[in-house]
């Protein structure tokens, strides 16, 4: 539990979660006005026979086509619908929470959004087997209501368990791992090279999602500001703010441009 800081201003926040909410919409209506239609394949894979070698043969078929315009701006709108809603409808039990050193709206909010955001760093790098893209989408959903595990479960311990964050983090890691083994197949065996940006959208994306880690490691251990669960809160909302808005960015930039 973290000790309740009596002089929160609840007021600030809420007029905070509403600029924040701002901010992630007004972001979200510009990728969708200014973004091209760009859309990449989404695949079906699967046995077939050839009878030519009488043998069975991995085979895809395209079952559909995604615009990354929108799946970008997806994830603006879930944040902003989220920070809405804890400045409105949730705020007299999110202001409870906070008190406890929670907030469960903000890691389900988490498993939607960041998971997006993932789908969309796979799918630019050239994963998209419909099966591989649903794996990642939850293995990120997991990773973080594993925050959302560890922010409950501590509710009830006299020391800190750090079980949920580990299991967070092994769930966190695998598709960073499965991303990099496909520029490393693309520069090994592919005939061209995976893009300039992705390579950025990559590494600057891993890094923030580390500094959200980080975040927490700090809140837990109570190193210096972090002894304030609200001092926590604040960065977290400063880093999601930030993280989707260099990937998306990046996503125009690279791609999106008229």
């Amino acid at each position: 539990m973290f000790p309740f800081s009596k002089g929160i201003d609840f007021q600030y926040l809420r007029n905070f979660n509403l600029i924040m909410a701002s901010l992630h919409a007004l972001q979200g209506v510009a990728i969708l006005l200014l973004s091209t239609s760009f859309s990449l394949p989404v695949t079906a894979g699967y046995l077939t026979f050839d009878f030519s070698s009488q043998a069975l043969v991995p085979s895809s078929r395209e079952i559909f086509s995604l615009q990354i315009g929108p799946l970008v701006a997806l994830f603006f709108f879930l944040s902003a619908a989220a920070h809405l809603i804890i400045a409105t409808l949730w705020r007299a039990s999110y202001e409870e929470d906070l008190k406890k050193g929670m907030n469960r709206v903000r890691w389900i909010e988490y498993a939607l959004s960041v998971s997006v955001m993932m789908v969309a760093i796979a799918l630019l790098v050239g994963i998209y087997e419909l099966t591989s893209l649903i794996m990642i989408f939850a293995l990120v959903a997991v990773m973080n209501l594993m925050g959302l595990m560890m922010e409950v479960h501590n509710q009830t311990t006299e020391k800190t368990s750090w079980l949920a964050f580990k299991i967070g983090s092994f769930a966190g890691i695998v598709p960073w791992v499965v991303v990099g083994l496909y520029f490393w197949a693309a520069s090994a065996y592919g005939e061209g090279d995976t893009p300039t940006f992705v390579y950025w959208i990559y590494i600057s994306i891993f890094v923030f999602f580390n500094c959200f880690a980080i975040n927490m490691y700090l809140q837990y251990k109570r190193i210096g500001k972090w002894k304030d669960y609200i001092f926590g809160e604040r960065v977290y909302m400063v880093l999601s703010l930030v993280a989707k808005s260099a990937l998306a960015w990046q996503v125009f930039a690279g791609t999106l441009r008229p």
